[in-house]
């Protein structure tokens, strides 16, 4: 009989952008390995953007408990004039330079909602799920942050119930890159890092999507630290059409925001474009996402806006698509002090579209240890114009040659069935060892 593992997470279908593929991945495939899931979401949460296709993800018998959120960001929309379906966030990806209510709002969010906007949601949650858990059993407890209020809300959760607890980061907590835009004063800054400690002490186990990451928390006090890689799944490539396109295309999925501005790499194609006249006709950058108003205006101080298409949000099986029926696929790392172990979903889906990859980011990187490790493409670093420009010209002319990148590797042990597997055997030692 399986065991049964409340699964918290805020982003649930119709979510759309990677984050929740985490949990929703982990839910398709925890029941193969005697482990039942049960999902607690917000009931009606102001996601970013939408994607109706991701509820086919949904297994269908899965127990989904939904509970009220309060979220600020409707008002913050009002404040600062957005439309409804803009950004709700100016930190990570800018439709426009940050203005006062910008500045301001970022400083509530930093030093009012802590340990981030959802908040608010933690209170009513832990009331509701403990009114649940006293009424059923639950084997196991696994988080998904951030938001790290389903941390906060699971830690509480496992110390009243004594509940083992896998607490999984797809992202850190206080040392994700965007921490320290977040304008915290002293007494925030402790705060964050007090519950974050409290979380470390009360988890029966932690995952984090990298080596880098995982090493860099064990440096500030997390104990019984492994590694949950996001992964891709083969039933995302079954039957996924490729069709003939005379353009040379490069593309990106995902947010593009301005600590991830590959100005080099857009001069690089600049440069060819004036060199080459088939590269000049054929080259055509897809940029799938919301992408920062400095990437849109390095487009076009590098002349080849005119070969961009900026689709703006779409949905996951566009993205798919796009990536599949792609030459050449762009993967820029923030530019940040843990860029070592940021590895964007994404990565895993390009591994498996068997396109080539060219990766921006610092020497040494998690990523770019990946890469090597299936020769599914190259990692440079932003400033390196002329490997960047010769890689792109190599692929290039296997498109002007009709001819096709080849790469035979075997990657089954990044397919996110086998990171499943590790969760719940994760989830089988610590339900064993507090039985």
């Amino acid at each position: 009989m399986n065991k049964k593992v409340l699964i918290i997470t805020y982003y649930w279908p119709p979510s759309g952008g990677i984050g929740v593929h985490r949990c929703l991945k982990f839910a398709k495939y925890l029941r193969q390995f005697n482990w039942t899931p049960i999902i607690y979401t917000a009931s009606n949460a102001q996601y970013s953007y939408l994607d109706f296709t991701n509820l086919d993800e949904v297994p269908k018998d899965i127990l989904v408990l939904k509970h009220k959120i309060i979220e600020p960001f409707t008002l913050f929309k009002f404040l600062s004039g957005r439309k409804k379906n803009d950004s709700s966030n100016p930190v990570y990806v800018r439709d426009k330079k940050q203005n006062l209510i910008d500045k301001i709002s970022i400083w509530i969010r930093g030093n009012l909602f802590i340990p981030d906007a959802r908040s608010l949601w933690i209170k009513p949650s832990v009331k509701y799920l403990s009114k649940f858990i006293e009424e059923n059993k639950i084997d196991a407890i696994l988080s998904d942050g951030p938001p790290h209020t389903n941390t906060v809300i699971a830690c509480k959760l496992s110390k009243k119930f004594n509940i083992p607890w896998l607490a999984d980061f797809q992202d850190p907590w206080t040392q994700v890159d965007y921490f320290k835009l977040l304008k915290l004063t002293k007494c925030a800054e402790r705060k964050h890092k007090k519950m974050e400690q409290i979380v470390f002490k009360t988890a029966s186990k932690i995952t984090i999507a990298s080596p880098s990451w995982k090493t860099d928390l064990e440096k500030i006090g997390a104990n019984n630290v492994d590694v949950i890689l996001w992964g891709y799944d083969d039933d995302d490539f079954k039957n996924r059409k490729v069709t003939n396109n005379n353009n040379f295309i490069v593309s990106h999925s995902g947010l593009l925001g301005f600590d991830r501005l590959p100005d080099v790499f857009f001069k690089a194609i600049s440069d060819l474009k004036k060199e080459n006249e088939l590269f000049k006709n054929s080259i055509k950058i897809v940029l799938a996402g919301n992408v920062d108003y400095s990437v849109v205006q390095s487009l076009k101080d590098y002349d080849i806006y005119e070969n961009s298409v900026l689709t703006g949000n779409v949905s996951r099986q566009e993205a798919l698509d796009i990536t599949v029926n792609s030459n050449l696929l762009l993967l820029p790392l923030n530019k940040a002090e843990n860029a070592m172990g940021r590895i964007p979903g994404k990565l895993f889906e390009y591994i498996a579209s068997r396109k080539p990859i060219l990766c921006l980011g610092p020497n040494g990187s998690d990523v770019q240890k990946i890469i090597n490790s299936v020769n599914c493409g190259k990692s440079f670093e932003y400033s390196d114009y002329l490997n960047i420009k010769n890689y792109v010209k190599l692929i290039f002319e296997l498109f002007a040659n009709n001819k096709q990148f080849v790469n035979n590797s075997d990657i089954s042990c990044y397919s996110v069935k086998e990171q499943t597997k590790k969760v719940a055997e994760f989830l089988n030692k610590i339900s064993r060892s507090e039985a």
